[in-house]
């Protein structure tokens, strides 16, 4: 019997750890994502503007710390790192349902302990995506791990909020608040089950100065990689405008379409329905057509998705909403792996925790500046004309893909598959 020689072998058993604390993490996230503004609203008696500036809290910290980060990332153990951060995950939305549970949580506070959260994120994410190539060998490994993580977030971006619905409307939203610090407890302990430790990283010595060297080279890497930077502007861009229609949706969904939780809920989860489709296809996709047709691929779906969501709000047609998000997930679950892929893969491993910090600090630093964006737009025009701003204003991240050498790549890899088709024949 003729052996497979392509057959990949199975992943190690520490990176299944990994990847199921990461899964419970991102779970109880999303249940967050629902919950935290309900809270804010029902039990605090917050304003809708207010609530929406919940995210700001969470995401500041990247673009006040992202890059320092990077750089603390890349000179300490990037697994202790992870499960520091985890613990204090716990503890803060621990406190944050005491809190709400005895009448001591007011809207600043929830602010303040948010953002206590927001820097443990920081210094959690600029770790995990560093350390996860430590437990993977090679591209195509490495490819794999990757969307299967994604694919993880997906799954649970799709169904957290389906259950958080339900979940809220019979246990209540401080119930929902304490099963989501459960799940970063939960992660710690699959943190600790892994046996792998951190690539030891040569040591450096602690200089004046050390810090603004250091996110100096990361930039410098960054901006002067061809694939990298048109990458990065891209998901600037996008998430920016994302944002827009991400935090508006359920507020839209519960003061314009006047829906039930248990919709609401369901409707949140259909907008990552298409992240596993995108994520399943795109090695196929990478391997046939090359990494930098998929992100044109994944980025434009993706866009196409997104505008037609205040579309379909318009016309009160939950299943057009469902139908556009699966559509946008499709794109997006396509886009990330990729993107995950390339900045691994041509990072070397020391530059690696500064090179994610850029990516977090230009990505997830966005997402602060679009939550007052989009607090600003509902307090002056509306919900429903902030959805239409986010829906059409992403359209402008196709523009950082149209560089030349993005389209290059594309042009070349056509050529070469029309040269061996000529070959074959």
């Amino acid at each position: 019997m003729k052996k497979d020689v392509n057959k990949s072998a199975p992943l190690s058993m520490d990176f299944k750890m990994l990847w199921a604390g990461q899964t419970l993490s991102i779970s109880g996230d999303q249940l967050l994502l629902l919950a935290l503004p309900l809270l804010a609203i029902e039990i605090i008696g917050a304003s809708a503007a207010q609530a929406t500036l919940l995210p700001f809290a969470m995401f500041a910290p990247f673009l006040l710390i992202g890059l320092q980060v990077g750089a603390i990332i890349d000179r300490i153990p990037r697994k202790k790192t992870m499960m520091v951060c985890d613990l204090v995950q716990f503890f803060v939305f621990g406190t944050v349902a005491i809190l709400a549970m005895t009448g001591f949580l007011t809207f600043w506070l929830l602010m303040g302990l948010v953002a206590i959260g927001g820097v443990s994120v920081v210094f959690f994410q600029i770790a995990y995506s560093s350390y996860t190539p430590d437990l993977l060998s090679g591209e195509v490994d490495i490819q794999r791990g990757n969307t299967r993580l994604t694919f993880s977030e997906s799954t649970a971006r799709t169904l957290s909020p389906m259950i958080g619905g339900p979940m809220i409307a019979t246990f209540g939203l401080i119930a929902t608040v304490f099963i989501n610090a459960a799940t970063f407890l939960l992660s710690f302990f699959s943190l600790l089950g892994i046996k792998t430790q951190s690539k030891k990283l040569e040591p450096k010595p602690i200089v004046k100065g050390w810090m603004k060297k250091d996110i100096k080279e990361g930039l410098k890497f960054v901006f002067s990689n061809r694939k990298l930077e048109p990458m990065l502007l891209c998901s600037l861009v996008y998430v920016f405008f994302l944002c827009m229609v991400e935090f508006s949706l359920v507020l839209y969904c519960r003061e314009v379409l006047k829906l039930d939780i248990t919709v609401i809920g369901f409707i949140v989860g259909a907008t990552a329905a298409g992240l596993p489709i995108g994520n399943l296809i795109c090695t196929k996709l990478t391997k046939i057509y090359g990494t930098s047709f998929v992100l044109v691929f994944g980025a434009t779906v993706s866009v196409i998705g997104i505008a037609l969501v205040p579309v379909m709000g318009h016309f009160n047609s939950i299943i057009g909403l469902i139908a556009v998000s699966v559509f946008h997930g499709i794109g997006e679950g396509a886009f990330t792996p990729t993107a995950m892929t390339i900045r691994q893969t041509v990072t070397p491993t020391e530059l690696l925790g500064r090179v994610n910090a850029v990516q977090r600090f230009l990505v997830w630093g966005a997402i602060p500046l679009s939550s007052l964006f989009t607090s600003l737009c509902i307090k002056l025009v509306g919900l429903s004309p902030a959805m239409w701003i986010g829906g059409i204003g992403s359209i402008l991240c196709l523009v950082p893909l149209l560089r030349k050498e993005i389209l290059d790549d594309m042009k070349n890899l056509y050529n070469r598959k029309l040269s061996l088709d000529s070959d074959n024949n």
